[in-house]
């Protein structure tokens, strides 16, 4: 009701959807066509713009929505789902899994039995996948099992928002960044996924999983790949995926001896966001009384590999910080001698800001001479690309290109098979480090940016957090 729904509403809004598509939801619950076509209508009033919401594309969108009851793990529905369905092989069938990823494997191997698997079916798997290395192996063997590897999507929205897809324009369609590209020109990159939200309904799931499984593994890997990686040979699915995997496997481990230095674990305790009253991680419905689950993580990532040996990556993300915000900074080094008096004011290294959310933009942030006699006066100025204004046309959300996607069978934004694995044994080796030492998480005050540990983190390395998130500032 939120993403998904909204998201094939644009794109039937822009007259992308054949007349005969429909759109199926599933769950457990038995309801009438009508009932699901209300409950939808409700939560994409709320979820979208007023402005977004036209209702004379609802009367044709209304009429693709249908509801099927199924037991994903018995018997029941599968048939009349089959029947609903028809023999329509020709048809293309997008299968999303918004599921626990346990039911990964199982949903799969209903729908092969239920014989609703075809050439042109693909199946579409949110993140996570597994828990751990062995889980996700599991889940990718019982999924493969069914359908081959070009017609799984395993999806990231973060790679298709319009900023990351800016990032990869900036690299090889501008020969501007690209010799600066490097260990030279480069002091470091942050990125930052913060969220002002808690657990919410996800207590259960998050108690069990944690910042580092929930957004370091998948999200922020992902966005350091797009990062870090090589030009890729073409823009298509194999060649970006290629280069995405080399960064992977180039991540240093973090072991037991390097936790400390370049690992912070944090859970938020009851504090302030946008000016309420909000009560702690522990306190959240579904979480245990003692859990040492963390809901915030800095981490100091290092790549081993010819281009970026020497530049670290500071990520971090939580929930319950200070602002919404995702981006990416990449921080140049500075010039190496300044030819300007001490009264012209202190010379900023140039930083590049790419703002996921909220208002995607790119800042590139320079040194420029204010305007006016009286000798040479540097100030720091940003050159703004806003998509809104520069494209006077509202950025649509990442759902819409990447269900576009799916339905093409354009695999390139999303996880390969080998990704998903390389990202996991990473991964493995901070939480094995985390589970050897046993230190509990850093406690942080909700609605502030974590625990003062993450700051010192990087200020250890004569370096600072960007704390203007979110103004690109």
């Amino acid at each position: 009701m939120r993403k998904l729904l909204p998201s094939l509403f644009q794109r039937d809004r822009g007259e992308q959807l054949p007349p005969e598509d429909r759109i199926i939801g599933v769950s457990r619950q038995a309801m009438s066509d009508d009932r699901y076509v209300a409950i939808a209508e409700e939560g994409m009033r709320r979820h979208m713009k007023p402005d977004e919401f036209d209702p004379a594309v609802w009367d044709r969108f209304s009429g693709r929505l249908h509801h099927a009851a199924i037991d994903a793990t018995g018997e029941s529905g599968w048939p009349e789902l089959a029947e609903t369905l028809g023999a329509a092989p020709d048809r293309v069938r997008m299968f999303y899994l918004a599921t626990a990823p346990d039911l990964f494997g199982p949903i799969c191997e209903r729908l092969q039995a239920a014989g609703l698997v075809t050439e042109q079916s693909r199946v579409v798997l949110e993140k996570p996948i597994g828990h751990d290395l062995y889980s996700a192996r599991c889940i990718n063997e019982r999924v493969g099992a069914v359908f081959s590897e070009h017609q799984i999507f395993r999806i990231d929205h973060y790679v298709g928002k319009e900023t990351v897809q800016n990032l990869m324009a900036l690299r090889f369609a501008n020969a501007l960044f690209q010799p600066l590209w490097n260990s030279t020109s480069i002091d470091h990159v942050q990125i930052t996924v913060a969220e002002t939200i808690g657990v919410e309904s996800r207590g259960g799931y998050y108690d069990h999983s944690g910042a580092l499984r929930d957004m370091v593994q998948n999200h922020l890997l992902q966005l350091l790949c797009l990062v870090a990686m090589e030009p890729p040979l073409h823009l298509d699915k194999d060649s970006v995926r290629d280069e995405k995997l080399k960064v992977l496997r180039a991540l240093k481990p973090i072991g037991r001896d390097e936790v400390p230095a370049c690992t912070v674990r944090g859970q938020y305790r009851a504090g302030a966001v946008d000016g309420a009253a909000v009560r702690g991680y522990l306190e959240e419905s579904g979480i245990a009384a003692d859990s040492d689950t963390e809901t915030f993580v800095a981490l100091k990532v290092e790549l081993q590999n010819w281009r970026w040996t020497g530049v670290p990556f500071y990520l971090r993300t939580g929930k319950r910080l200070q602002q919404k915000a995702s981006e990416i900074v990449i921080q140049f080094k500075p010039v190496p001698y300044s030819i300007f008096p001490p009264t012209s004011g202190e010379l900023a290294a140039n930083r590049l800001v790419l703002r996921l959310q909220p208002d995607e933009a790119v800042r590139l942030h320079l040194m420029a001479k204010e305007p006016g006699p009286g000798g040479m006066r540097l100030r720091e100025v940003p050159l703004n690309l806003s998509f809104a204004e520069t494209f006077k046309h509202p950025v649509s959300d990442a759902y819409v290109r990447l269900l576009g996607d799916v339905v093409r069978g354009d695999p390139t934004l999303f996880m390969r098979r080998d990704e998903v694995e390389a990202a996991w044994v990473w991964t493995e080796s901070i939480l094995e480090a985390w589970q050897t030492r046993g230190e509990p998480p850093k406690p942080y005050i909700a609605g502030t940016w974590g625990p003062s540990t993450a700051i010192a983190m990087i200020e250890r390395d004569g370096r600072t957090w960007h704390e203007d998130v979110g103004d690109g500032r």
